[in-house]
């Protein structure tokens, strides 16, 4: 499915049409509905004011970028999200008027939404470091590649809640 995806590429000549959505969605026929709602998430997140096709134009072209690469496009987002994907998280919680950090498990869906969030905010940050020199589709591009890579600045979100989880389990051992 990706040639086809390249060849719509080569044909489409001019990069600020707006698409429709259907190139996309011909492309998701094959996929399985997990991997469709990942798609959805990611155009849906990052639209403001109901500007979805301006996303969707964003999304595919990242899309195209991807398809140039070794593998399929949409198994690549989502070997990056996984490896983004937080397990656990801390949760405030009040006892006896003290407040504590409490590790918890991190539901399968949160997890997904925030490796997303995590990814499209330093697409954002990275295309604002630029002084707006580089596309967004650049900035979201480097971003997925760089957290399939395990390396990068998304990694570092990832890091801070670990850091956290083990500050409070050692919180609630000293506690007990």
């Amino acid at each position: 499915m990706t040639p086809l995806l390249l060849q719509h590429y080569a044909t489409a000549g001019n990069s600020k049409t707006a698409y429709t959505g259907s190139e996309i969605l011909n492309y998701m026929g094959g996929l399985d509905g997990e991997k469709k709602m990942l798609i959805h998430k990611l155009v849906n997140f990052r639209m403001k004011q109901g500007k979805k096709t301006r996303v969707r134009a964003i999304f595919h072209e990242t899309l195209h970028r991807l398809a140039r690469t070794d593998r399929d496009g949409i198994e690549l987002i989502s070997d990056a999200l996984e490896n983004v994907k937080p397990v656990c998280e801390v949760a405030k919680v009040r006892i006896a008027g003290n407040i504590y950090d409490v590790p918890g498990v991190v539901d399968r869906d949160r997890q997904q939404t925030l490796a997303v969030r995590w990814i499209l905010d330093e697409a954002i940050r990275a295309k604002k470091k630029t002084k707006n020199s580089s596309k967004l589709e650049e900035c979201l591009f480097a971003q997925i590649m760089d957290a399939y890579r395990k390396r990068g600045e998304v990694l570092l979100h990832y890091g801070l809640v670990k850091k956290k989880i083990d500050g409070a389990g050692e919180s609630i051992v000293k506690n007990k």
